[in-house]
């Protein structure tokens, strides 16, 4: 091809990272554009004819976050690195052409404290050994640095020395922190963080906006495309300071705080708790008094908050990469605002939960494509989807004067179902039984809402006490 070029990292193709060093970065843009363009039209069903991207201004060393996995080497030196794809087998490297400058000096230096302490890595087979990850963050905008050691035990051998040294090398870290994580599972961070050494978090600014951020806290790992993201997320919302606006999954508060400005009230829900801490302490930080945020999985405040009735005027989701569930989605629906703004990581999700938002209502009105990870497969959509007014009314025209006891249809969401049942039968029902029992009556289902996804895959069937629930809620709603 003409747009091939020679990686400028020597393991590209052997670590789990970066997979377009091999090509021009103008190619890899248009290859990211094409992967969501081709996503929404095979998985979405829906062309987006315009779907600009927005490149990165730097494409070397832009991360701000950085977490090494440690081990030994073939020859029985301690090691850091990334993993190769597909497997926990450690590639070597002592610099990431993706990664802060400051990150691999700061991992150098704790290898060597390992190698000169007899520090051992954490082994997994064995479930023998102390240290794990070496995770460090940096501050784009404030220049900070901090430095996380994840380890299996909550006190580090030759502690102090480890202090010493990394104090000495970089003189711009302001704190050292120790996550425990005894598990035996993939996920990196434990529940439990020992500051040892200055402060507990890391300070940076974004968006105008000051933030605190804990080692489990999120935050794009693109400061100066962050920045370009959010200011898409805000000009696709269009708020003018009146409406009210719920942010799913916000994390630290980054976008939460930055729609709060422009907004009349703000709420933020977010699962992971020392996340919410740091979002209210980032809000008061900032002065940010029309905010709110709750600690919640997304599915079940979303539900909660369509049972209360509430009806923000724009709602802001920006998923992991497993994107959104059925509740989430159908409850973000049922509050029926006028606008939803999605920020997705991944194109296939994204493209699904399109589809489940065009069945309930919501149409894509504008999408961008904004590049955060250079050199990477990974890529972020903002879209935005609008309310089809005529779809998301039932009108029911009346032609003759109706007595006081005339029961006007309601056509209810899956929830509302859900809820119904629940409070009247004591039977949580799931959207496939409501779907199979709509469809047995001749009621309208998604052409594929529900459906077994691979041919011949066994579907399991409403039970009949279940059914008779069901149908009484669609009895209740004048259905049937």
């Amino acid at each position: 091809s003409k747009h091939r070029i020679t990686p400028a990292c020597p393991l590209a193709g052997k670590c789990g990272g970066c997979c377009w060093q091999h090509i021009t970065y103008e190619e890899e843009l248009r290859a990211k554009q094409q992967k969501v363009a081709d996503a929404l039209r095979r998985i979405g069903g829906v062309a987006v004819e315009d779907l600009p991207i927005t490149g990165a201004p730097e494409i070397t060393h832009y991360r701000n976050k950085a977490q090494y996995p440690v081990g030994l080497g073939a020859d029985g030196t301690v090691v850091t690195g990334f993993y190769r794809i597909r497997s926990h087998d450690i590639i070597p490297a002592e610099q990431c052409l993706i990664q802060s400058e400051t990150a691999d000096l700061l991992a150098g230096v704790v290898r060597g404290w390992m190698a000169d302490c007899g520090v051992a890595p954490y082994e997994e087979t064995s479930k023998k050994g102390v240290v794990r990850h070496i995770y460090v963050r940096t501050g784009a905008a404030s220049g900070e640095a901090h430095l996380c050691i994840v380890a299996a035990r909550s006190r580090l051998p030759a502690q102090e020395e480890l202090l010493r040294r990394v104090r000495e090398a970089c003189p711009s870290l302001t704190g050292v922190v120790l996550n425990v994580n005894k598990h035996t599972d993939n996920v990196i961070l434990g529940e439990k963080t020992l500051t040892l050494w200055g402060e507990p978090e890391l300070e940076d600014r974004l968006c105008g906006n000051v933030f605190r951020l804990s080692p489990h806290a999120f935050y794009q790992v693109n400061h100066a495309q962050a920045e370009q993201l959010y200011a898409c997320v805000l000009d696709f919302a269009g708020l003018t300071g009146a409406e009210s606006v719920l942010d799913l999954c916000c994390g630290a508060g980054t976008i939460t705080l930055a729609l709060a400005r422009k907004a009349s009230r703000a709420v933020g829900v977010e699962i992971v708790p020392e996340a919410v801490t740091n979002a209210r302490e980032n809000a008061a930080r900032n002065g940010v008094e029309n905010v709110d945020f709750y600690c919640a999985d997304a599915a079940q405040a979303a539900m909660r908050f369509a049972r209360m009735g509430k009806h923000p005027d724009v709602i802001v989701a920006d998923p992991p990469r497993k994107g959104l569930d059925e509740e989430t989605i159908e409850a973000a629906a049922q509050m029926a605002p006028d606008k939803i703004i999605y920020v997705s990581c991944d194109p296939a999700t994204l493209a699904r939960d399109v589809k489940h938002f065009a069945g309930l209502g919501y149409q894509i009105e504008r999408a961008r494509v904004f590049d955060l990870f250079p050199r990477t497969r990974h890529v972020e959509t903002v879209v935005c989807l609008g309310r089809e007014l005529e779809r998301a009314s039932r009108h029911v025209y009346l032609d003759y004067e109706p007595s006081p006891d005339t029961k006007i249809p309601h056509n209810p969401t899956y929830p509302e179902i859900k809820a119904w049942v629940m409070e009247n039968h004591g039977l949580k029902v799931s959207s496939l039984y409501i779907s199979q029992v709509k469809r047995k009556h001749g009621l309208p289902v998604g052409e594929s809402y529900n459906k077994p996804k691979t041919e011949g895959a066994k579907v399991p069937q409403c039970p009949p006490e279940k059914e008779a629930a069901i149908e009484a809620a669609l009895r209740h709603y004048g259905l049937i």
